[in-house]
């Protein structure tokens, strides 16, 4: 399934998106395996303090190691190129369909925001602008929708890339089946893609969400409206926002403390108590790895995302011990573990346990009630 706000692809420019896909594949699957062997080569062993950054760093001299994390980072910015080409093609037709998208929901844009120092110039996962913090038009938030959906390939929903709301929705159904929601808030929305899901599965309930980035913003609001969700965009930051303490009875996040600052993520914990009414729940769901359940190699990865796919927090927010940031936060009977995908119509069948099912087929989530 798709959505009319999607940038459509030519016959060569999907051939060039699924051509750099594959190239990345090959790397990560033939490639990585060789790097792996030499970091193992290189362990100096349990007894060290920074076993993983003392490996990462010994591999800034193995040739081998150079080459392929630069073809890696070379990937990443063709795929954004090949994808910016084919927006950017349509980017008027864009801007016109958002401009006939159906009146549901609204959009509320802040002539003076302040944008969070560590998305200030920071392009996340390479992508070209980054959130489009003062772009016109719908481009940018379009650029980030279609490549998402090429850089998933399906795995988190197909082209409506919105496995990771659903896995919120599901977690919600299966450990506080009694919630009744009259008011959702997403924080860090992204183009919208993780709240449509909430909007859907709570018809009744009235449903915000915020980010940075004015573009992203208005491709949301357009592409939620076209897929019949009426849900309110607003430019706001997540870790301090403009809502009234007791506004909500879920607050939720999807992915996006890797992308944000060790800071952050806990004022964003303690933003989503503030804003919860008595007996509501926050919801924060992350990447399913536990950075300490690693193995040596994974750890690396993690430095290399943080590097060079500009993910500053990567690190931090696999590492966070979120059932104490949690508690401090303030609230009560906090949950931490991982939610299984929703993989088909069934919600009922993603069930939440302790151990992760790898990557697209779980998400880490912790939750708690105010």
């Amino acid at each position: 399934m798709s959505h009319p706000m999607l940038a459509n692809a030519s016959h060569d420019e999907t051939a060039e998106q699924l051509f750099v896909r594959d190239l990345q594949t090959w790397l990560y699957t033939e490639v990585e395996p060789h790097e792996r062997k030499i970091a193992e080569e290189l362990d100096p062993g349990l007894g060290h303090n920074d076993r993983a950054e003392a490996v990462y760093e010994a591999l800034h001299k193995e040739p081998a190691f150079i080459g392929w994390s630069g073809m890696r980072r070379a990937t990443q910015e063709l795929l954004w190129d090949s994808v910016w080409t084919c927006v950017d093609r349509q980017a008027e037709g864009l801007d016109a369909l958002a401009s006939e998208a159906p009146e549901l929901g609204s959009l509320t844009l802040a002539e003076d925001f302040a944008v969070p120092d560590y998305l200030e110039d920071a392009h996340v996962h390479l992508m070209p602008g980054g959130y489009g913090l003062d772009a016109e038009g719908v481009r940018q938030g379009a650029l980030m929708d279609r490549g998402g959906a090429v850089y998933m390939l399906g795995r988190n929903g197909g082209f409506l890339n919105d496995g990771r709301g659903k896995a919120v929705a599901a977690h919600l159904a299966c450990c506080y089946p009694d919630l009744a929601p009259e008011r959702i808030l997403e924080l860090g929305c992204g183009v919208g893609s993780s709240v449509v899901p909430l909007a859907q599965a709570y018809p009744e309930a009235e449903t915000y969400a915020v980010d940075v980035g004015a573009s992203v913003l208005r491709y949301a609001h357009a592409r939620a409206a076209h897929l019949g969700a009426a849900v309110h965009f607003v430019q706001d930051d997540a870790e301090s926002t403009r809502f009234e303490d007791e506004s909500f009875d879920v607050v939720f996040t999807a992915a996006v403390m890797h992308e944000t600052s060790p800071e952050a993520i806990g004022r964003i914990l303690t933003e989503s108590h503030r804003l919860l009414r008595k007996g509501g729940v926050a919801v924060h769901l992350e990447v399913p790895v536990r950075y300490e359940r690693l193995d040596l190699w994974s750890q690396v990865i993690a430095g290399i995302e943080r590097d060079y796919n500009n993910e500053p927090a990567w690190k931090d927010a696999t590492s966070a011990d979120y059932e104490a940031l949690m508690n401090a936060a303030g609230f009560e009977a906090v949950k931490v573990g991982f939610q299984d995908a929703v993989l088909g119509p069934d919600m009922s069948a993603s069930k939440f346990g302790d151990e992760s099912k790898g990557v697209f087929l779980s998400w880490f989530v912790t939750s708690g009630r105010k």
